[in-house]
């Protein structure tokens, strides 16, 4: 069973119907407790877009965040989307909005969010987007393969042997990362077709329905 955590961000009916096309099972998670080493998932999703210091809030006013550093650093597989990537490091330039505060990620992979340097932002629509050879999450896709990608922020680890993935906007930038279990993708593959599900089933490793 797949567990997608539901903090209050939107997108997740996509992801949850991405699922349920590739018959994979998998309902929301219920509350960060269902993440505990007796909970019944073998498998979550962080999915979510918006802004990353309104994603750490909701995470640490709903104890999420201690849940997902622990599920984590037990090496269960984890697949970020979007937001699910950025809060994976130890911070972000984007502040919380109204209040003008930034907000420290979960701090599990060393590096920053930091914003486009171009005017034209967002990032909207598809991009292609190159895999590195051996990773697991594009295995079978074709290289490069294009994907559809809504963001103001990208990710730089400090550990480029992280990055699975790469495409450009302004500049190269990682858009998927790959250690151990964990695995993060910056764009959506729920919106990006047939070559999204098939990353989602790499992922997953669930069968499609045909």
């Amino acid at each position: 069973m797949i567990g997608v955590v539901n903090y209050g961000a939107g997108n997740l009916g996509s992801v949850m119907n991405a699922l349920k096309r590739l018959n994979i099972p998998a309902r929301f998670v219920r509350g960060p407790e269902e993440l505990s080493q007796a909970g019944p998932y073998e498998k979550i999703i962080f999915p979510g877009d918006g802004h990353f210091a309104t994603a750490m809030e909701s995470l640490k006013n709903s104890g999420y965040d201690s849940a997902i550093r622990e599920w984590i650093c037990r090496d269960k597989p984890f697949l970020g989307i979007c937001i699910g990537l950025q809060v994976l490091f130890e911070s972000s330039e984007e502040v919380l909005p109204m209040k003008g505060q930034s907000l420290s990620g979960l701090s599990l992979i060393p590096g920053k969010v930091k914003r486009f340097p171009g005017r034209k932002v967002p990032q909207i629509g598809w991009n292609n987007t190159q895999a590195k050879a051996d990773s697991r999450l594009f295995q079978r896709l074709p290289n490069p393969s294009y994907f559809y990608y809504i963001h103001s922020y990208y990710v730089e680890p400090q550990d480029t042997a992280l990055i699975a993935a790469k495409t450009e906007y302004y500049l190269p930038y990682c858009v998927a990362v790959e250690q151990g279990a964990l695995a993060a993708v910056q764009f959506h593959p729920e919106k990006s077709g047939n070559i999204g599900l098939k990353l989602l089933e790499n992922w997953a490793g669930g069968s499609s329905a045909g």
